[in-house]
């Protein structure tokens, strides 16, 4: 499978890096095959050497040709000023998108996909700090300010620089599963899956205080045991705080519910039984705390748009071989 990610002059440097070692060779050390299951190129917006934001130039061995026979299309950012997208640069994303390839937009490279037609009518991510600049060049796309990332099947968007990671694991988790998606993210020394949305990282610091290493542990005590019944009273006596104060720091820590993020955390560990062992749905569903075969595959469908037995029919193996 072919991932073509698109520099421009004056790219910075980390935000083209982000794809380049989720689906390069980081996969490959992280699976310890020595080779990387995605064939990555990086293609110019333009001629020659292009100029990086960090002041030192890189050079390509291809321009917007490569995009022609790439299976995902990465934009992984844009010009800080949002300037209109060269129309080559259009041109290439429309007949990527057109004959079927996946289109990302990292960051601000949401603007040239939204300049080409790609996103109206759809729900899109971008930085918090561009939000309404995107929204008001282009009334037809829903901007979606609260989260890091935007899954709308063909096309994918993320909020900015490290939401880039986050948008990439979830894609690689997408396509080879959840075990190949936490080693490479431990590799990265990130979490494979962050709650919440980037409404928690602007101007809201948390406040640090002696029980935040208590709250910790608990979230970490719940993410082992989630086959347990876990209520908020429990937890916040576990914490040594009041209810109150346990919901408030939740909120505050992950962004999202205590209710949701429990959610997520038994819908990790239920992919991750399914890929990995041969038990049965039914056992699947207890250890994983959904009590039920048939509550599991609710959830499923909900999620992911699918089966228990058919995600692990995918994904049996651990990695979905390279098309």
């Amino acid at each position: 499978m072919k991932v073509a990610v698109v520099a421009f002059d004056g790219v910075t440097p980390f935000h083209l890096s982000v794809p380049c070692l989720v689906f390069g060779a980081t996969l490959g050390a992280s699976l310890g095959t020595g080779a990387p299951l995605f064939d990555v190129e990086v293609c110019a917006v333009g001629k020659g050497p292009l100029q990086t934001s960090a002041g030192f130039a890189i050079a390509t061995r291809r321009g917007l040709a490569a995009l022609k026979d790439a299976d995902i299309v990465v934009m992984p950012a844009w010009h800080d000023d949002c300037r209109p997208a060269p129309a080559p640069l259009l041109a290439a994303l429309r007949q990527a998108h057109a004959r079927g390839a996946r289109v990302v937009g990292l960051c601000l490279g949401a603007f040239p996909l939204a300049e080409a037609g790609l996103l109206d009518g759809r729900s899109v991510a971008t930085h918090w700090a561009a939000a309404g600049e995107l929204a008001r060049r282009h009334p037809h796309v829903n901007v979606n300010e609260e989260v890091l990332y935007v899954d709308e099947g063909d096309v994918l968007t993320s909020a900015g620089v490290a939401a880039g990671l986050d948008c990439c694991l979830h894609l690689l988790r997408q396509l080879c599963g959840a075990e190949v998606a936490n080693r490479v993210s431990r590799r990265l020394l990130v979490a494979p899956h962050r709650d919440g949305g980037q409404a928690q990282f602007i101007e809201r610091p948390v406040p640090v205080s002696g029980s935040d290493g208590r709250f910790a542990q608990v979230l970490d005590w719940v993410a082992r045991h989630p086959q347990r019944e876990h209520s908020i009273d429990a937890l916040a006596e576990r914490a040594a705080m009041s209810r109150r104060t346990f919901t408030r720091h939740f909120r505050q820590a992950t962004g999202t519910s205590f209710k949701q993020w429990l959610l997520n955390q038994r819908m990790a560990h239920a992919r991750s039984l399914l890929e990995s062992s041969n038990v049965s749905v039914e056992v699947v569903a207890q250890e994983a705390g959904f009590g039920t075969a048939l509550s599991l595959r609710q959830h499923f469908r909900t999620a992911l748009k699918t089966s228990p037995s058919a995600y692990r029919k995918s994904f049996r193996a651990g990695v979905v071989a390279p098309a």
